[in-house]
C-alpha cells in the first residue's frame, strides 16, 4: 500500500489508499482523506474522478469490465460523506463512523443522515479498504477459538464492532452489547470480510433493509451484479444477499464481497445444487458442508439455511394454492421425499454451528415453507416451520452463534400481527427478517408497493430487517433501476416503522424536511429527500426556472391557493401587529366582520346597512 504525506503535524493530508478511507464521488480514481488531528468530525471532499466509458461485459470472471455508476454528489447534491471519530477504550483503536451530511441554507445547521454508501472513488478491481483488518488480526494473534459477537458480548466485552454500531445508532455501547448477548440483536460480521462497515440488526434499533441481487441461468453478469451492489448501498441498503444461480457463482460472490461495505448473505444450497448439476436428490451432507466452508472462507456474513423444512411438514403443503415457493425449501423438500430421510441441515445443525462460530457467520434460518399467496397465509405448514426455527435458534445460541429468523411472504394486513407475535414467543425475540410481506396478489409490476405496505406494518410491530421487493418480483430478474425502486420503497417502510416505534432521532429527519417545506427552502427540501434527484426533477417538470426554487408556491396550488403561503401571511400579520397567532386570527376575523357589516354606499349614493346576504331587487 503506497501512502503519500503532504506537510506534517496537525492538518497533514494523506493521499493514497488505506483502511477506513472513504470519500464522496464515484467509485473510481484516487482516494483522498483529509485528517485534522483533534476535532471529532472528519470531512472528505467530493471528487468525480476520471470519466469511465461504459463497456459491454467482458465475459471474463477474472477480469470484468466494470462500469461506473452516478457519483455520490450527483445522487446527493449539497451533501458530503463525513466521519465522526470515536476511540475504542480497550484497544485504543480510532474508529471513523460515516454519515451523510446535508448542508442546508437559510442559516440552518447541517443535518446528518445514516449512510450505507461505502467508500467512493475506488476501482472495483482493487476492492474497498479493509476497515476491520487490524481488529480481526488482534483476535487471531491472541488465539481466540470463538469469534462471534455473541461470544464476546456474553463475556462483557464491547468489541470495536459494537462501539461502531452504537455510534451509528446513537445508542450506548453497553446497551448494544447487552442486546447482542441476549440474542435480541446481531452484528453480522464474518472475520473474513474485513471490508465491512459494522451494522446491527435488532428490534430495538433502526429497522434495516436488505437488497437481493445475483445472476440467473439466463441473465446478468459479474459487472451488472457489482453495479447493483454499488447502487443498492448508495441508496440505503443495509445488507445484501447474493442469490446467484447462474454461471460463475463463486467468482461473482468474490467480486461482490471484496466491494461490499455491508454484510453479505447467501443461500448455500444454491451453489451446492450447482455442484450436482441441478439434481436435488444427488445432494449430500458432505457437498453441502464443503460449500459452507468455501463460502465462509470468502467472507459471507450470514447464511440462509432452510433447516426447519422437516420431512413431516412437507405433506402439510398439499392443499396450498401455490405449494412451496421457496427455492431452498423446495430443494430440501425434494431431497427428503426422494430419500425419505430427515433434512440433512437439521440433522447436522450442531456441526454447522461449529463452522459458524469459527468465522462469526450469523444464521438467517430460512422460511422454506413461507406462503406464496394470500390464500396460503398463516397456515399449518408455515407455523410448524416457525416453531422449529425457535428450537434451532436456541440450539445455535448454545454455541454462541448469532441468529435471525426469516418470515413471510404473502400475508394480508389483518394476519400480520399473528406472525410477529408467534415469532417473538417461539423464537425468544431473535431478530425477525421478513420478505415484505406482500399484502395482496393483484399487482404484478407494483409489488414493491404491495410489499412495502406489509413491511411498514410488520416493522412497526418489531421486525428488525425487511427484505426488499422490486417491481420485477414474480416477473423477471431486476435491473439497476428496479433495485433503486425497491430500496427506496423499503427505506420509506423502514423509516415509517421507526417513527411508529419511537426510535430516537427518527422524527428529526421528518421535522427538518417539513421545516424546509414550510419555509419554501426548495433546495433544502430536495436535498433532504431520500431521492433528491427525483424530487427536484418532478418539481422542475412544471416549474423549471431558477426563480421557482425561491417561489412561495408550487404548480399544484399556484401563488393564490397555497395553504402554507396563506399561513405564512397570517403569521406575518401577527408579527406586524404584535399579536400571538390565535389572537391575530381573531383580530383578522373581527376586521373582516367589520368590513362586512359597516355602512356602505349604494350605486345611487345612498347609505345602507351592510351585513346583508340577499339584497331585494328594486322594482
Amino acid at each position: 500500500m503506497e501512502l503519500g504525506f503532504v506537510g506534517g503535524g496537525a492538518g497533514r493530508v494523506l493521499v493514497g489508499r488505506g483502511h477506513g478511507v472513504d470519500v464522496c464521488g464515484s467509485r473510481r480514481g484516487v482516494v483522498r482523506m483529509v485528517t485534522i488531528e483533534g476535532p471529532k468530525t472528519f470531512t472528505s471532499s467530493p471528487g468525480k474522478g476520471e470519466p469511465v466509458r461504459k463497456k459491454r461485459s467482458s465475459g471474463d470472471p477474472y477480469n470484468p469490465s466494470f462500469r461506473s455508476i452516478p457519483t455520490y454528489e450527483e445522487c446527493f447534491p449539497n451533501s458530503t460523506r463525513e466521519f465522526t471519530k470515536v476511540v475504542h477504550e480497550e484497544t485504543g483503536e480510532e474508529l471513523l463512523i460515516p454519515h451523510r451530511r446535508v448542508h442546508l441554507g437559510g442559516g440552518e445547521k447541517p443535518f446528518d443522515i445514516y449512510d450505507t454508501s461505502g467508500p467512493q472513488n475506488l476501482d472495483p478491481r482493487e476492492g474497498i479498504p479493509k476497515l476491520r483488518e487490524s481488529w480481526v488480526k488482534r483476535r487471531e494473534d491472541r488465539g481466540d477459538k470463538v469469534y462471534t459477537q455473541m461470544h464476546y458480548a456474553k463475556r462483557g466485552i464491547i468489541t470495536e464492532e459494537m462501539l461502531y454500531c452504537a455510534q451509528r445508532e446513537g445508542m450506548d455501547p453497553e446497551f448494544v452489547r447487552s442486546e447482542v448477548a441476549r440474542g435480541r440483536a446481531i452484528i453480522p460480521s464474518n472475520r473474513k470480510h474485513p471490508e465491512l462497515e459494522p451494522m446491527i440488526v435488532g428490534r430495538n434499533f433502526k429497522v434495516k433493509i436488505n437488497a437481493n441481487i445475483g445472476n440467473s441461468a439466463v441473465l446478468s453478469s459479474i459487472e451488472e451484479e457489482v453495479e447493483k451492489l454499488q447502487w443498492s448501498t448508495m441508496w440505503g441498503a443495509d445488507t445484501l444477499m447474493d442469490l446467484s444461480t447462474g454461471k460463475h457463482i463463486h467468482e461473482t460472490r468474490e467480486w461482490i464481497i471484496r466491494n461490499s461495505p455491508v454484510p453479505v448473505g447467501t443461500v448455500p444450497i444454491y451453489q451446492a445444487l450447482e455442484k450436482v448439476d441441478g439434481i436435488a436428490e444427488n445432494l449430500t451432507w458432505e457437498i453441502f458442508k464443503e460449500t459452507l466452508l468455501e463460502q465462509a472462507e470468502q467472507g459471507v456474513d450470514y447464511f440462509t439455511i432452510h433447516a426447519g423444512v422437516l420431512l413431516r411438514y412437507v405433506p402439510m403443503t398439499a392443499n396450498r394454492m401455490t405449494g412451496i415457493v421457496s427455492r431452498g425449501g423446495s430443494i430440501h423438500a425434494k431431497w427428503s421425499l426422494t430419500h425419505h430421510k430427515e433434512n440433512f441441515a437439521y440433522e447436522h445443525w450442531d456441526e454447522i454451528c461449529e463452522i459458524m462460530k469459527k468465522y462469526d457467520i450469523a444464521f438467517s434460518i430460512g422460511d422454506g415453507l413461507r406462503p406464496g399467496s394470500i390464500y396460503d397465509a398463516n397456515d399449518e405448514a408455515q407455523f410448524a416451520e416457525l416453531l422449529t426455527q425457535g428450537e434451532l435458534t436456541r440450539r445455535a445460541w448454545e454455541h454462541d452463534v448469532q441468529v435471525m429468523n426469516e418470515g413471510p411472504g404473502h400475508v394480508p394486513l389483518h394476519k400480520i400481527p399473528e406472525n410477529m407475535q408467534k415469532q417473538l414467543d417461539w423464537c425468544n425475540e431473535a431478530p425477525f427478517y421478513t420478505l415484505g410481506p406482500l399484502t395482496t396478489d393483484i399487482a404484478p409490476g407494483y409489488d414493491h408497493i404491495t410489499s412495502a405496505i406489509g413491511a411498514a406494518t410488520i416493522g412497526s410491530l418489531g421486525t428488525a430487517l425487511l427484505c426488499y421487493v422490486t417491481p420485477k418480483e414474480h416477473l423477471g430478474l431486476p435491473n439497476r433501476d428496479d433495485v433503486k425502486a425497491g430500496v427506496i420503497s423499503y427505506k420509506i417502510a423502514a423509516h415509517a416503522a421507526d417513527l411508529a416505534k419511537g426510535h430516537p432521532y427518527a422524527q428529526e429527519w421528518d421535522d427538518a424536511l417539513s421545516k424546509a417545506r414550510f419555509e419554501f427552502r426548495w433546495e433544502d427540501q430536495f436535498n433532504l429527500a431520500l431521492d433528491p434527484v427525483s424530487a427536484r426533477s418532478m418539481h422542475d417538470e412544471s416549474l423549471p426556472s431558477d426563480s421557482a426554487k425561491v417561489a412561495h408556491f408550487c404548480s399544484m396550488c399556484g401563488p393564490k391557493f397555497c395553504s402554507m403561503k396563506i399561513t405564512e401571511d397570517v403569521r406575518r400579520y401577527a408579527d406586524e401587529h404584535g399579536y400571538g397567532l390565535s389572537e391575530a386570527i381573531g383580530k383578522g376575523m373581527e376586521e373582516k366582520s367589520s368590513e362586512f357589516t359597516q355602512l356602505k354606499k349604494t350605486i345611487s349614493g345612498e347609505l345602507e346597512a351592510g351585513g346583508e346576504i340577499y339584497i331585494p331587487i328594486q322594482e
